[in-house]
């Protein structure tokens, strides 16, 4: 039985924050949904928003293990929590929070796959 692979969303804080300066978000994307093994990559604007609640809250009803890339790791806790919960899913089990800001989009490639093999390893 083949494994299930994690979705990945990058939440770019509105797309005007300087911490994604050095990345091309769109290469970045595309770069992780292409060549890493996620089912699957996306953008969305602004997870800590009303509409990213909304949006999570459906997206974590199939139960898939989820990567956001996006700001600190303590944040995205703080603002994933309920979604998880209402989910009942285990943030700290679930959730893989990258911070890739202010990462080139070879850095922030790079620190995505790590974070993969690091999954693969532990399984």
């Amino acid at each position: 039985m083949e494994t299930q692979k994690p979705g990945f969303i990058m939440c770019v804080c509105t797309g005007k924050c300087p911490g994604f300066a050095k990345m091309d978000i769109w290469d970045f994307i595309n770069r992780v949904r292409i060549e890493l093994p996620v089912e699957y990559g996306f953008i969305h604007p602004q997870l800590c928003e009303e509409d990213g609640d909304r949006f999570l809250n459906d997206y974590l009803k199939a139960h898939r293990k989820v990567i956001i890339g996006g700001c600190s790791l303590n944040m995205q806790r703080k603002m994933f929590k309920d979604a998880f919960a209402e989910a009942g899913l285990d943030i700290n089990k679930d959730l893989i929070a990258i911070d890739v800001r202010d990462m080139t989009t070879d850095e922030a490639v790079e620190k995505v796959s790590a974070e993969l093999n690091k999954m693969e390893d532990e399984k």
